[in-house]
């Protein structure tokens, strides 16, 4: 017992944890280690069992049992229910395919190792929109040619294609590899990386998209860092309270001060308020927190940014690019203002400048998303 509330001191002071996750802790562990045999071990429907409503904190506990291995682990792994929540929302035909090769993907085999569940994240959202688009005129995995592959990744560009391809070729090779295809439709088809398309400014489709997408105090945070400070997804990631001077109006991002502004201020006071709500006694300077973070001292997980907005194809930085574009175009496609405002390089400052001349030129199409952009 002893040393388990010694390492629970140490643990949480490496983490930040407040005292009374520090005291809740001791609680748990009391309850579960008083009268257990030397060499016994807890088990994690016991913890979970014990500790039910008790509001002490269960996940704080088992990571100090856990390293100290004083607990059983025999509750089904959390990625299998991942795997399996999401492969039954597939289309029939597709689903148990997709379902096994995630789980190979998960526990790998004599010849291939185990893949981390974010890489299975990562993976699963490339392949599920390509896999349901497939199901309109397939039936089965099997029945997938080389040109269904190259219409589906066609109007894809840098990253996107080769994450998607990337995600396709593990498939089937899964696929093959197991007698679940015939041929494999990507063989010879190289990866590589495609040019990123031609950036443009936002559409009032994409605008309205984001408005009424980004609904909750951290999502719209995010979008107006994004779109007023054109702030990176790791700059918000990394903002602290620190930052943020609402008495001189100035927020400092990757460590360029600007002007707050109203939207800015509302956006932080918003969600500010909800954190306080949420989490009002975490030691973490970070402005953006989560359940996860809460307890600690580390920023948000990326996930926790996509998670949050859900903007269907309009990333933040997309919504950063186009505050990006806007300004250039506003100000006659200058690098150096480009540079001063946005902290950026020269290389991508010259890069806007020499994009946002090409769209001032009057010729047809581009005057009304000129006008359009201007008004924003």
């Amino acid at each position: 017992m002893g040393i388990a509330r010694k390492y629970a001191v140490r643990l949480g002071e490496e983490h930040g944890w407040s005292v009374y996750v520090h005291r809740g802790v001791h609680q748990a562990l009391g309850r579960l280690l008083d009268g257990l045999p030397d060499d016994g071990r807890v088990s994690h429907s016991e913890l979970r069992r014990r500790l039910a409503g008790t509001n002490l904190p269960m996940r704080h506990t088992a990571e100090v049992l856990a390293a100290l291995d004083l607990l059983h682990e025999d509750r089904e792994p959390s990625a299998r229910d991942w795997v399996e929540r999401r492969t039954a929302e597939l289309p029939d035909g597709f689903a148990a395919d997709v379902r096994g090769w995630l789980l190979w993907l998960l526990d790998g085999d004599a010849r291939t190792r185990p893949r981390a569940l974010g890489t299975l994240h990562s993976y699963f959202g490339s392949v599920r929109p390509i896999v349901e688009r497939w199901a309109g005129h397939r039936s089965q995995l099997r029945e997938v040619t080389r040109e269904d592959v190259t219409e589906v990744v066609g109007d894809l560009r840098g990253s996107q294609y080769t994450a998607a391809l990337t995600a396709l070729r593990s498939l089937f090779h899964y696929a093959k590899k197991h007698r679940r295809v015939f041929t494999n439709p990507l063989r010879g088809i190289r990866v590589g990386r495609r040019p990123p398309g031609p950036l443009m400014p936002m559409s009032d489709a994409e605008i309205t998209h984001v408005q009424t997408t980004a609904t909750s105090p951290a999502a719209r945070l995010a979008v107006v860092l994004a779109a007023v400070h054109a702030a990176r997804g790791e700059a918000i990631r990394a903002l602290l309270l620190d930052d943020l001077d609402f008495r001189q109006d100035r927020i400092t991002i990757d460590g360029n001060v600007q002007p707050m502004g109203n939207l800015t201020r509302a956006a932080l006071r918003a969600w500010l308020a909800e954190r306080q709500t949420h989490w009002p006694l975490t030691l973490n300077r970070h402005v953006m927190v989560s359940r996860q973070t809460a307890n600690g001292t580390g920023p948000v997980s990326t996930y926790f940014l996509k998670r949050q907005l859900t903007l269907h194809g309009v990333s933040l930085d997309r919504v950063r690019a186009d505050r990006v574009l806007g300004e250039a175009i506003a100000t006659g496609a200058d690098p150096l203002h480009l540079t001063a405002v946005f902290d950026l390089s020269e290389t991508t400052a010259v890069k806007y400048a020499i994009l946002a001349r090409q769209l001032l030129v009057p010729s047809t199409g581009f005057m009304s998303t000129l006008r359009q952009s201007s008004c924003r």
